[in-house]
Parts: structure tokens; C-alpha cells; sequence
């Protein structure tokens, strides 16, 4: 029996990374002798064990066979002739197909190191088109490693496997596994790109790939193109640090300009509904978690006011304070502000800023900490007729809004 570190491991070392998980192939094993060492089975769909001690995966070495459409119609052939060498070969790309002995010396039957040092992203083999969840690793690799790039001839490959209808056998959450991780990578906008060149956004996020192309004014959108302020307002939510459901509002707190009818352009008057109803279609189709989905529907609907801070009426304020939950939710209402600061900051050359000089943030936060000192348990006792609690409440918040504004003025 001989272990091999093999994958993400190998390849993250030799950029010089931190290795932060390693993965093990076995060879010349079976899977009693693995218990008989001790190692814990995991594995439901081929034959993966924990080490007693360390407790990293040891897989043994397998071949794949295709049987079916998508990711999982797969065939998998685990014995002790399978060699290293036919493991490495069923991987997806050339730089995930690197082995390590327990000497240090490398096993690259497949140029990987090669293309480390080139900065490619290169399919192992033909079989790379077996499997459509490729498609998405590729594409949140290119988030990762940004300065990557696709070889040629492996976009060919994937815009073919889009082409074949592979990607339309994805499921909605292993599509969801990957968009997410991609999103909370370095530059999540090479992910969105990588996707589009290859065909994959089209099926996958028909709502996004349209945008592609839509004008707005250049007064407020230097960058014009729609699609591309997009890109540049996910990539703003990942340099200034924002949760995946700040990520996942921002990619889609625009989607409602692709429903403008082209005489209005490049004006997109009240799209905000029609955002809001696409974020949330996008959303229950790929079955995101509840927070982003919630969130990604509150920011499309607001983001347009949100940036009018300093010009709307105190009633007007509180008003949406109070239909966004944020007095008992207040969490998800900074969240919300922090990717309107992204869609503003996201735009065109000499308009970017960081998200947190936003002015309206600033606003946005003093009032809502404003209302919330209100004791609403004083006034619901002070009101002698229970049915009109909510609007006592509501004018004691604007009270406080205007109390705040007077105090700024002095």
C-alpha cells in the first residue's frame, strides 16, 4: 500500500499558499485492509476513509466510467491494480493532477507543474466534458487564482459540453455549492466572466447574462453597460470583505433592467419591482439559503432610495426602516446598506469608492440607531386606545429622526 497527497494540496504548495487540507490517494489497496488499519469509512459513493490519527481523507485510487447525464451519472472502478497514474488522469485539470510521495518527489503525468508556472487552467483529457460541474470549478478557480487564464482549447471543450445540454442536467444546489463559493473568492467577477465566455451563464443565470450589453446613463454609470457594473459591484462586495449574502444581493440587485423596454433605454424608471421579483425567481430556483434570498429581494426593492438619504423626509425614513424589519432585525439592514455602498462604489473610472465612505451609510446608520432608542414599551403603556400604538410609534420614531437632523444643524 503507498499514499499519495494529491490535488488542492499539492497544487496550493507549490504557488506557495497556505495548505490549509490535504487529501490522500491510496494505491495497491482494498477497502478491508483499510479498516484492518484502523481508517474510519466515509465514503457513500466510492471508497474514502479518515485516518485514525489525523483524521484527512484517504481515497482509493479509482477510475471513472460515464453512465449517465450530469454530475453524478458515474460509474467508479476501485482495486489494487488501479495505478496513481489512472487516478491522476480522471481529474479535471492539469494543475489538480499532481501527486506527492512521501519522499517529496512529484508524480505530473499530465504537464501540471507546467501549467502552474504558465498560469493556465487546462482540462486533463476529454473525459473532462463528462462531468458539467467542471464548468463551474473552472470558472471558481478563475476567482480564485486571478492570474489565470482558460487555455483555448479547454473554453472550446466547455462551450461544446453547454452546447450538448450537459450543463442543463445540473441540480439547482450543486449549482448554488459552487456560484456561493465562487462569489467569496478574491475577484468573483472572473467567475461570472469565465461563465459567460463559456455559454454556462446563459443556461444557468439567464436573468444576469442579459444584462450584458443594457445601457444606462453615463451620468450616473461611467461603465455604462449594465452587466459590467454588476461585476464591479461583486467585486467591491469581495474587497471590502462582505458575507455571501451581501455578495449574492449585489450579483443580483440589477436584474430588473433586463425587463426595461428598449424605447426607455437607457433609462430604467422604477426597476426596482421588477428586480426584486427576478431576485427572488432566482433565488427559490437555486434553492439559496433563506438570508441571501431575503436579503438580495430587500436590496433590489431599496437600493434605489437608499442612496437618497440626505434628501428624504424623516417619515419617508422611518417608514422603510420599519418595512424592512430593521427594529427587530437590524443585522440584515446594515447588511442591505453595506451593498447599496457596493452599487454605488461599483461603477465606472473615477467614480469608485470604498464602500464604507459611502455618505448615505453613514445617514442610514444614525438613523436607525435613532429610532431604535425609542421605548416603544413606554408609548404602547401611554396610549390609551391599543389600536393606535403603531402610528404613536411611528411618530415617535419620526420625532427622533427630526430631533437627530435638528441636533446636526446646531
Amino acid at each position: 500500500m503507498q499514499a499519495y497527497v494529491v490535488g488542492g494540496a499539492v497544487r496550493d504548495a507549490l504557488l506557495g499558499l497556505p495548505v490549509k487540507d490535504r487529501d490522500w490517494v491510496v494505491v495497491g489497496s482494498t477497502p478491508e485492509a483499510m479498516l484492518a488499519e484502523g481508517f474510519r469509512p466515509v465514503g457513500r459513493d466510492f471508497p474514502v476513509f479518515l485516518h485514525p490519527q489525523t483524521q484527512e481523507e484517504y481515497a482509493l485510487a479509482r477510475t471513472e466510467r460515464k453512465s449517465g447525464h450530469g454530475y453524478a451519472g458515474f460509474v467508479c472502478h476501485a482495486a489494487p491494480d488501479v495505478t496513481l497514474e489512472q487516478d491522476l488522469l480522471r481529474r479535471d485539470l492539469t494543475i489538480n493532477a499532481i501527486a506527492r510521495d512521501h519522499d517529496g518527489r512529484l508524480i505530473d503525468p499530465c504537464g501540471g507543474v507546467a501549467d502552474l508556472e504558465a498560469r493556465v487552467f487546462r482540462h486533463v483529457s476529454p473525459a473532462f466534458a463528462e462531468d458539467p460541474v467542471r464548468i463551474l470549478r473552472v470558472a471558481r478557480f478563475a476567482a480564485r487564482f486571478t492570474d489565470f487564464s482558460v487555455a483555448p482549447e479547454t473554453l472550446a471543450l466547455m462551450r461544446q459540453m453547454v452546447a450538448a445540454g450537459e450543463v442543463d442536467h445540473l441540480v439547482s444546489e450543486r449549482v448554488w455549492q459552487e456560484l456561493a463559493r465562487g462569489l467569496m473568492e478574491q475577484r468573483p467577477s472572473r467567475m461570472i466572466r469565465v461563465l459567460r465566455e463559456s455559454g454556462a451563464l446563459a443556461r444557468l443565470l439567464p436573468e444576469l447574462d442579459r444584462l450584458f450589453g443594457i445601457p444606462q446613463p453615463a451620468k450616473y454609470h461611467p461603465e455604462i453597460d449594465t452587466g459590467e457594473h454588476v461585476l464591479m459591484v461583486i467585486d467591491q462586495a469581495a474587497t471590502s470583505g462582505q458575507p455571501l449574502a451581501v455578495r449574492w444581493a449585489c450579483l443580483l440587485h440589477d436584474l430588473g433592467k433586463g425587463d426595461t423596454p428598449a424605447h426607455v433605454l437607457p433609462h430604467h424608471y422604477g426597476h426596482e419591482a421588477a428586480s426584486t421579483r427576478r431576485a427572488r425567481e432566482v433565488s427559490e430556483r437555486l434553492k439559496a439559503p433563506a438570508d441571501c434570498r431575503d436579503l438580495a429581494e430587500m436590496l433590489a426593492r431599496e437600493h434605489g432610495i437608499l442612496g437618497q438619504a440626505a434628501v428624504l423626509r424623516a417619515d419617508t425614513m422611518v417608514k422603510l426602516i420599519e418595512r424592512c424589519d430593521a427594529l427587530r432585525r437590524p443585522e440584515r439592514f446594515l447588511l442591505m446598506l453595506q451593498g447599496a455602498a457596493c452599487d454605488h462604489s461599483g461603477r465606472g473610472a473615477g467614480t469608485i469608492t470604498a464602500p464604507a465612505d459611502w455618505p448615505p451609510l453613514l445617514r442610514w446608520e444614525a438613523v436607525l440607531h435613532a429610532v431604535r432608542s425609542i421605548d416603544a414599551g413606554t408609548i404602547a403603556r401611554n396610549c390609551r386606545d391599543k389600536a393606535s400604538i403603531p402610528q404613536a410609534l411611528h411618530a415617535a420614531r419620526v420625532a427622533a429622526v427630526k430631533a437627530l437632523d435638528s441636533k446636526d444643524s446646531a
